[in-house]
Parts: structure tokens; sequence; C-alpha cells
């Protein structure tokens, strides 16, 4: 069992930054990988970045060159860095964590971008 909390969602202006942070409890040796998604209302969750468990980076295209994602193994915390953000970066935010066959998810952090 893996527990995922994220934090760090909130109201910015267009052009602005946030950082989201997920910190992970449980078995979290045993973590292939972790990621963030995101669901705007009424479109399907979609994938935005992934760190593998070796180190290495994945970003979907639409945040490349703006969002990073890295992670702390000494406080157990993913981040995503979120930078020259724009209004159809409103979503909510979940953090997702691979162990084997199975997918854990957070609560969701919601990003409201204002232009």
């Amino acid at each position: 069992q893996v527990q995922l909390v994220e934090s760090g969602g909130g109201l910015v202006q267009a052009g602005g930054s946030l950082r989201l942070s997920c910190a992970h409890s449980g078995s979290i040796f045993s973590i292939n990988a972790m990621g963030w998604y995101r669901q705007a209302p009424g479109n399907q969750r979609e994938w935005v970045a992934r760190i593998t468990s070796g180190g290495s980076t994945y970003r979907a295209d639409s945040v490349k060159g703006r969002f990073t994602i890295s992670r702390d193994n000494a406080k157990n915390t993913v981040y995503l860095q979120m930078n020259s953000l724009k209004p159809e970066d409103t979503a909510v935010y979940y953090c997702n964590a691979v162990v084997g066959p199975y997918n854990y998810w957070g609560q969701g952090t919601q990003v409201t971008v204002f232009s």
C-alpha cells in the first residue's frame, strides 16, 4: 500500500508559477515510478509527467519547457514545478504511484490559472 498526499495548488495569474508536492508513505521501496496527471472539467484525466525509480523523467509535450518533475528521496516527496502557467493548465492535479501492476492516487489538488 502507498499513501499519497498532494499540496501546493492554488490560484495564479497566467505566466506565474506554482510548485506541487506529493508526499508518499507506505511501501515506498516498491514504487516503480511516480507521476502527475491532471483533469479539467469535462475532460479525461491526462498524463503530465513521470519520474522513474531510476530517476529518468518524462513530460507531456504540452508542458515541456514549462513543467519539471523532481524528487527528494530524503523527504519521500515528488514535486511538479510549473512555470509560465496558462489558463489551459487549469485542472485538478493528481499524484500517481506505480507499484507493479497497481496504481495509487492522491486526492488531487486544484490549480486555477486566470488571465
